[in-house]
């Protein structure tokens, strides 16, 4: 390895370990509050050395956004892909929704719930990507419905219609628990029992 080969690894480590500060830190006081001096200092690092790993304020957030996007997929979506499309793809993903929501894997809970509200009126790159999250897994959520109301597995419904209700029940759910609400995990197995239920 070269010398040049050691700066970059060492430089890819510095920023994702950066990132992940970044996303654990936007899921308890949103995105906002996340600066480059600010995780300079909480890292003990050199402004001036995480500025050069990200740039901009912006793009450290969106790193951030990008960073909680990937470690969904990871504990939430890909753990499903070998399940069949339906209602076992379906309660396979809220299952470890509730894992990702419950344990949780950030300090705040879903990063989502907890960063959506302050840009959702604010046009740019930030929104967008946060919205494409939201889309994205509202859409994987409509697409299995569909499976199943298609394959017969459950009564016929809107997909679209009801894979919104169903992020909506789990945003809630996000808030009870960081609530305390004991109870919050159970309510959404039975909400999703009442919409998967046979024709």
């Amino acid at each position: 390895m070269t010398t040049s080969d050691g700066r970059l690894l060492r430089g890819a480590r510095s920023r994702q370990s950066i990132v992940r500060h970044a996303v654990d830190m936007a899921s308890l006081e949103g995105l906002n509050g996340v600066t480059i001096g600010r995780l300079a200092t909480t890292l003990a690092m050199s402004k001036s050395g995480v500025q050069a790993l990200f740039g901009t304020k912006e793009k450290l957030q969106l790193a951030a956004v990008e960073t909680a996007r990937e470690a969904f997929l990871d504990a939430v979506v890909r753990p499903t892909s070998n399940r069949p499309h339906g209602v076992a793809r379906l309660r396979a993903l809220i299952a470890q929704w509730t894992e990702y929501a419950g344990i949780p894997l950030f300090p705040g809970g879903c990063f989502r719930a907890a960063t959506m509200a302050e840009f959702d009126s604010k046009p740019g790159p930030i929104r967008d990507a946060l919205v494409r999250d939201q889309r994205d897994w509202q859409n994987l959520l409509a697409g299995e419905l569909r499976h199943a109301v298609e394959a017969g597995e459950i009564r016929d419904l809107d997909p679209e219609l009801a894979a919104f209700q169903l992020d909506a029940v789990l945003l809630a759910a996000n808030s009870a628990l960081r609530l305390g609400d004991e109870d919050a995990l159970a309510k959404v197995h039975r909400v999703v029992d009442n919409l998967l239920q046979a024709p």
